[in-house]
């Protein structure tokens, strides 16, 4: 057993340096970046830490390979962060790590910078207090995780016999609640896209010119309403093609994980809950797909009719659905609509992402729950969906033919990408002594992973 003796106060101004970096890859400089990057070189040069350069923002890789004929693991994480949001909703300074109670807060400190620093502690432990670890680990920590990881795939390809693994462990992809442990056998896939709507070439005096010409506003809030049919069901034609019947079993297996659904509702603040017709919350939130509407831009507080609007849509996928098939459907179900006197056009982003799934009797998993069962003894392990979509996994499996093991200490109520994001610091210590149990099973006994890759060579140690 590892001795994770250092005060809470020792770890927790070490983890401090590091959410001081403002590492919002949307907007962040250069130099800002590569700070980030760099503190986590540092951290990892017991493995040849380095900063690499791709077409955006750097990759941080490592590589302990010094145990000759254990598995090998690739260990994922970001160092990049959401924007703050309005400051003024924030208790205290984003960027400043602040203890209240027993919870830090911070931008980063529980996606993804917490759970990333929860690896480097198990992993130095390892090294200062057995001179080696159970099994060889390369790391690969990407710095635009939040902006859809829009290089990492070229640069994956372009490494892909350096990076080979047997599996992938995500930091990244927080437990459902609080609760109980969890692991996550799925996470859903997405496609992003702006509708636009054009009228005249110029905002117009809404005197002037009102019922003489067509509003966009008007004109798109006739295409968005027409998405969903009123029961909650998306109405494009199309858009449910290819997923799967949701058996009976699979039904019983979600009525059987305790949901308190008025509670749910109430901690939102709602009257009353809202989605497809046939389905439970929960079926909803794990096996359903989503469309929905995140923005609305046109106009404003003044007395013209718009020359433009445009609405941003997010899908939310399931297995089954392909990313493409499900934009060309939109795409079709809009272009359709005929209004005189606008111009319609649908813009989709780049890099659509499938759902992934990894089966719930995967080794990888068994190992996570037996972990799971010696940090938590005496509570069940949950096996949940991740509702959010994490664009790194499926790329894993298709370059690497790896599956990823989501296994982070993070949980989804700690408000991920809002103001006042926060960490319980029990996660801190409780995550370093599962991370070295999973890696202890992987690496031997009835969990032992299994390898099929060639000699990895001997380094680091």
């Amino acid at each position: 057993m590892l001795s994770f003796d250092r005060t809470d106060t020792e770890y927790l101004d070490e983890l401090a340096g590091y959410v001081a970096v403002p590492s919002v890859s949307r907007d962040a400089t250069e130099e800002v970046m590569r700070s980030a990057a760099e503190w986590l070189a540092d951290q990892l040069s017991f493995a040849g830490g380095r900063v690499v350069a791709t077409s955006g923002h750097p990759v941080v890789r490592g590589e302990w390979l010094g145990a000759p004929g254990a598995p090998t693991i690739l260990v994922y994480g970001h160092y990049d962060v959401q924007p703050t949001g309005s400051e003024a909703e924030w208790r205290t300074p984003p960027f400043e790590l602040t203890v209240d109670g027993d919870v830090i807060r911070g931008r980063g400190v529980t996606d993804d910078k917490g759970p990333v620093f929860i690896v480097l502690k198990v992993a130095q432990a390892f090294i200062a207090q057995e001179g080696a670890l159970p099994l060889n680990v390369k790391f690969l920590f990407e710095g635009e995780e939040e902006i859809g990881s829009p290089h990492l795939p070229v640069y994956l390809r372009e490494h892909a016999d350096e990076l080979a693994a047997d599996l992938v462990i995500s930091a990244d992809g927080a437990m459902w609640r609080p609760t109980e442990p969890s692991l996550s056998i799925a996470s859903k896939g997405l496609v992003t896209l702006d509708i636009e709507v054009t009228g005249a070439n110029a905002d117009l005096h809404s005197g002037r010119f009102g019922g003489t010409v067509a509003n966009p506003l008007h004109a798109l809030s006739e295409i968005l309403a027409g998405l969903h049919a009123p029961d909650g069901r998306v109405a494009v034609e199309g858009f449910y093609d290819g997923i799967p019947e949701l058996g009976d079993e699979r039904r019983a297996a979600i009525a059987a994980v305790p949901f308190d659904e008025d509670g749910y509702r109430a901690g939102l603040g709602l009257d009353s809950l809202f989605g497809e017709a046939g389905y439970h919350t929960l079926e909803r939130l794990w096996e359903r797909p989503t469309l929905e509407i995140n923005g609305i831009t046109g106009g404003g507080k003044y007395t013209v009719i718009p020359h433009s609007a445009r609405a941003h849509i997010s899908c939310r996928l399931v297995p089954g659905q392909r990313p493409e098939a499900v934009l060309r459907a939109i795409t079709d179900h809009v272009l359709a609509h005929e209004l005189a006197g606008i111009r319609v056009a649908v813009h989709a982003d780049e890099g659509g992402v499938p759902a992934y799934t990894i089966a719930p009797d995967h080794p990888a998993i068994r190992a996570a729950g037996a972990a799971l069962e010696h940090v938590y003894p005496g509570q069940e392990v949950l096996l949940a969906v991740i509702a959010g979509t994490l664009p790194a996994t499926a790329l894993f499996e298709e370059v690497l033919g790896a599956k990823t093991l989501f296994f982070s200490f993070s949980t989804a109520d700690e408000n991920l990408h809002a103001p006042n994001e926060f960490m319980r610091i029990s996660r801190l210590r409780e995550g370093m002594r599962a991370w070295e149990q999973l890696w202890r099973l992987l690496a031997d006994g009835p969990h032992r992973l299994a390898t099929s890759l060639s000699e990895p060579g001997v380094s680091g140690g």
